[in-house]
Order: C-alpha cells, then sequence, then structure tokens
C-alpha cells in the first residue's frame, strides 16, 4: 500500500481529490433534494420523477462525443474549472428562480449539471494523462473509485438529511457552493501545457474528429476489446438494477421493507472494495483486477438470483459490490495507459454513451424480461453478460506485457 499512499504526496493526485469530494456532494445533494422536491409537489406523480431521469442522462448521449472531442481541443485544467463555475451558477439561478418562478425550473440544476459533466469529466482524464505516470495510473482511479463508492452509500443519506432539515433552498445553494468550492481546489492543479495551445489554433471539422475517434478504437484491438466489455458490463448492469425490490418479494418471499438488509452488505462491499482496491493498485496488473472483478461479478450475481435464503444474498451482494471497483478501476487505468494524449477525451467521449446506453436498454426491458422469463434467469442473463466480458479479455490477460498491446 505505501505506493498508493505515495501518490497522496502529489499535489495535483491531492487537488483532484478534494475537488472530487465537493463534486460528489454537491451531486448527491442536488439528485436527493430535486427527488424528494419533486415528490413532495407532484405528490409523487411518476412522469414528474421520470424526468429527472431524462434530465440527468439525455445530455450523456448528446454532449459525451461533442465533450470528449473538446476535451481534446481545450486546456483541460480551464474546461473543469469552468464546469464547475458554470454548474455553480445553474445551480445559484435556480434558487432565484424558484422564489420568483415556477418550480419545474428545478429540473435545470440536474440538466446544466448533467450536460457540463460530459465535458469535464474527459478534461478530467486528460489531466490524469498529462500529470500522472503510466505506471500510477491504476492507484489514481482506484482512489477515485474509493470516493466514489464511499458516497454511493453516504449520499444518499446526505441528500435526504440536507433536504429533510433545512429544505429545498438551503439544499440548492449547498449544492452551488459546493461545486465553487471544487472549482476552486483545481485552482492549485498546475498549469495546462503548452502544446494544448496548438489544438486550438487549428481546430478541425467536429464530425470529422468525433469520426476520427471512432476509428482510432475501432482500429486498435485493445481499445475495442475493453469498449465491447464495457458495454457487456453495461448490458448486465441494467438488466438487474430495477429487480432488486422482485429479490426480496419474490425470491426470498419477504415484505419490500427488507430491502435494506441486501443493501446494507452492497454498500458495505463498495467501501471496502474501493479501500482493498487503493491498497493493491500498486500491486496488481490492471488487466488481472479487470478480469478477476469480470469472473467473480458474474458468479455472485448469478448466485444472487439463484438464493432462496437471505443470509446467502447477503453474502452474494457484499461479493459483488467488494469486486465491482476492480472493473471500472482496471478498465479505466488501462484505456488512460494505452490511448495517446491527444485521444484521451474523445475516447472517453465514446466509451461513457456505450455502457450507458446498454445500461438505459437492459433496464427498459428488464421487466419484461422477467415476465416472460423468470428472475432467476435475467440474474443469469446478467451473469453471463458477465462472462462474455472476461472470455473477450482472455487474450489481453495471456499478453506478456502492455508493449505487445500498447496504442500507437
Amino acid at each position: 500500500m505505501s505506493g498508493s499512499v505515495q501518490l497522496l504526496r502529489n499535489g495535483f493526485v491531492r487537488a483532484v481529490m478534494i475537488s472530487t469530494l465537493f463534486s460528489q456532494m454537491g451531486i448527491w445533494i442536488r439528485n436527493f433534494a430535486v427527488l424528494l422536491y419533486v415528490m413532495e409537489v407532484t405528490g409523487g406523480d411518476s412522469f414528474a420523477v421520470s424526468m429527472i431521469s431524462v434530465a440527468e442522462y439525455a445530455p450523456i448521449f448528446i454532449f459525451s462525443f461533442i465533450g470528449g472531442v473538446f476535451a481534446d481541443r481545450w486546456r483541460p485544467k480551464r474546461t473543469m474549472v469552468w464546469c464547475e463555475c458554470l454548474s455553480s451558477l445553474s445551480v445559484f439561478i435556480v434558487f432565484v428562480m424558484l422564489e420568483v418562478g415556477t418550480w419545474k425550473i428545478i429540473f435545470l440544476a440536474t440538466l446544466c449539471s448533467s450536460i457540463l459533466s460530459q465535458f469535464a469529466q474527459p478534461s478530467g482524464m486528460k489531466l490524469f494523462k498529462n500529470h500522472v505516470r503510466d505506471e500510477d495510473a491504476q492507484s489514481c482511479m482506484s482512489l477515485l473509485q474509493t470516493i466514489t463508492s464511499v458516497f454511493m452509500v453516504l449520499g444518499p443519506i446526505l441528500g435526504t438529511l440536507v433536504y429533510q432539515q433545512f429544505g429545498i433552498e438551503v439544499s440548492i445553494l449547498t449544492t452551488s457552493a459546493c461545486f465553487l468550492l471544487s472549482a476552486f481546489s483545481l485552482v492549485f492543479v498546475p498549469s495546462d501545457e503548452k502544446k494544448i495551445k496548438n489544438r486550438e489554433t487549428n481546430p478541425s471539422s467536429l464530425f470529422r474528429e468525433i469520426a476520427d475517434s471512432i476509428h482510432f478504437v475501432f482500429v486498435n484491438k485493445l481499445l475495442l476489446q475493453l469498449s465491447i466489455c464495457f458495454t457487456l458490463v453495461g448490458l448486465g448492469v441494467g438488466l438487474i438494477t430495477p429487480l432488486g425490490i422482485f429479490l426480496v418479494t419474490e425470491q426470498l418471499d419477504l415484505p419490500a421493507e427488507a430491502l435494506k438488509w441486501i443493501s446494507i452488505p452492497y454498500g458495505l462491499g463498495e467501501i471496502v472494495g474501493g479501500i482493498v482496491i487503493f491498497a493493491l493498485a500498486a500491486k496488481i496488473a490492471p488487466q488481472r483486477f479487470l478480469m478477476i472483478g469480470l469472473l467473480v461479478n458474474g458468479v455472485g450475481i448469478i448466485l444472487t438470483g439463484m438464493s432462496t435464503v437471505i443470509w446467502l444474498t447477503m453474502i452474494a451482494q457484499f461479493i459483488i459490490a467488494l469486486l465491482q471497483p476492480a472493473i471500472f478501476v482496471g478498465n479505466s487505468a488501462m484505456v488512460m495507459q494505452h490511448t495517446d494524449q491527444n485521444f484521451i477525451g474523445r475516447v472517453m467521449g465514446i466509451r461513457t454513451p456505450l455502457m450507458t446506453g446498454a445500461m438505459l436498454l437492459m433496464m427498459s426491458v428488464a421487466g419484461v424480461l422477467k415476465n416472460i422469463l423468470s428472475l432467476t434467469i435475467v440474474y443469469e442473463l446478467a451473469g453471463f453478460c458477465f462472462f462474455a466480458g472476461f472470455l473477450i479479455m482472455i487474450p489481453l490477460f495471456r499478453s506478456k506485457g502492455k508493449g505487445e498491446q500498447s496504442v500507437a
């Protein structure tokens, strides 16, 4: 773990992690404040609630490719700072409009932040590419994943607490402040490299650059394998995401309130897994992390779908969450290590909608498949998606060194 801890002495890494911490706080407070407020104002109207998800996910498909292109064109530090500042400003405008206008303006908070994140996220990866050695990439990705894992457990609690205690106005102002603090933290990141200016002064066609990035991924075997693997993971996750409640009510024959008993070990596994992956990141190759995560998650998902006793389901959920960070850390680290600096933003812009689109597609048909087949079979199909990803990555696992698989 000493290598990973040593990384925290890097001023760039500390600044980005502090920025991520504030950004995650703002995102979770915003998400749950908006959800609870819309539920309260509309009396739980399903259409209004569903529009929150539309505001959150639609920009991923519309702006992810474009954001990736501009992340490669623009200076990454400046882009991230401006995105966080604009997110803060947009949320503050929502606060003002709530005081004088309609409650529906609340959707703007989620929509604007989601759009801006499609520019900020690939810029963040480009910053890592510029300031972190390739051998430290996995440790950095694992640290980011640890923060994300902690907030997946604590974020809903934090967001709900702030809204219930202080209401929508204070929640929105707190969100705005968090994004502003995130931007301020990034001020301490080293200045962008001078060669970024050359990309800005000679911009090519936007669509040409998107086409070039797609071609770049398809002609490089490693990136193509990783993209297909990421898509398969999205398919598997999407199949089971809406069905957790049915595990409790149908498979375990328990009341819906018992859902928390399988959520607790999952949340605990996320936190422990993030810490363990961070501790081992400097010692285990990213392709090993990825392969182990895919295999264990596939087994865990199938076991969850077959279990009829709560203790076995709880163990399976813990195991899934424990190794889930390994999939994302291994995959992201390998992409960052093997992608040319001039393409990192666009490659990330391609991967994000692939996984998200796969998830949303399967989420939309999961309920239908459950009724046609069965809950157990749907979980088995999800597990096989992870196994398929494992099989696709076997040639990579067998390679004798990343030099053989490097991307020009």
